[in-house]
C-alpha cells in the first residue's frame, strides 16, 4: 500500500473520530439553545417535582422562578466530575459579577440513600462550591421522577458501601419561569460558561 492511500485512511479515520466526538457533545449536551423556543415544551428538560433541600424544607419546581438556574444532577460521593463542575459554577458565579444576583445552581442528588438533607448541607458548606447553592433530595421515586423530567440519566454500579453511580454530567440552564432555555456538556471552562449564560440573560 502506498504511503499516499495510508494518508487517506488516516485523514478519513480522524476525520470520523471528529463527527463522532462531535455527536456525542451534541447528545450529551441537549438541545442547542438557539432551538430551544422551537421545540415542543413537553419534551424539553424540566417539569414539575417535589424534592426536600439540605435544611429540610419541602422544595417544588417553583423555586426555579424568578431566577436564572443552574441545574446539575449528581451526588456527594462523587469523586470527580461533581466537585468539578460545582466547582466551575462557582466560579461562574464570581464571573457573573452584578448579574449574580440572578442566578443560582440547583444541585439534586441522584443517590438518595446516601445524601440526606444534612449530608448535603456539609457537601454544599465545604470550600469551593456556589454560594448558596440549594441541595435537593428525596425518595428513591422523587428522584427517578425528576431525573427523567430533565431527560438526564443516572444508573447505580456496584453493591455494598462503595457503590458509585453513572450519571449525566450536563449543567441544565433554565429561565426565571423555570423553562429550559440551554445546556453546556461537561469540561466547558468556566469563562465559556459565564458568557453563554450571559447571553441568555441578554436575550441573545
Amino acid at each position: 500500500m502506498t504511503k499516499f492511500r495510508l494518508a487517506i485512511i488516516a485523514a478519513a479515520f480522524l476525520a470520523l473520530i471528529g463527527l463522532a466526538g462531535l455527536n456525542y457533545y451534541v447528545n450529551l449536551s441537549g438541545p442547542p439553545r438557539s432551538a430551544a423556543t422551537d421545540l415542543d415544551p413537553s419534551k424539553l428538560p424540566g417539569g414539575a417535582f417535589t424534592l426536600t433541600d439540605q435544611n429540610g424544607q419541602v422544595v417544588t419546581e417553583s423555586k426555579l422562578n424568578g431566577k436564572w438556574t443552574a441545574v446539575f444532577f449528581g451526588y456527594t460521593y462523587c469523586p470527580d466530575f461533581c466537585p468539578l463542575t460545582l466547582q466551575a459554577l462557582a466560579q461562574v458565579q464570581k464571573q457573573l459579577g452584578g448579574k449574580a444576583k440572578d442566578f443560582q445552581v440547583v444541585f439534586i442528588s441522584v443517590d438518595p440513600a446516601r445524601d440526606t438533607p444534612a449530608s448535603l448541607k456539609a457537601y454544599l458548606d465545604s470550600g469551593g462550591m456556589p454560594k448558596g447553592a440549594i441541595g435537593l433530595t428525596g425518595t428513591p421515586e422523587q428522584v427517578d421522577a425528576v431525573v427523567k423530567g430533565y431527560h438526564a440519566q443516572a444508573s447505580k454500579v456496584g453493591e455494598g458501601d462503595t457503590y458509585t453511580y453513572q450519571h449525566s454530567t450536563v449543567v441544565y440552564l433554565m429561565d426565571p419561569k423555570g423553562r429550559y432555555n440551554s445546556s453546556y456538556g461537561y469540561g466547558l471552562k468556566p469563562e465559556e460558561m459565564t458568557g453563554m449564560i450571559r447571553e441568555a440573560m441578554a436575550g441573545k
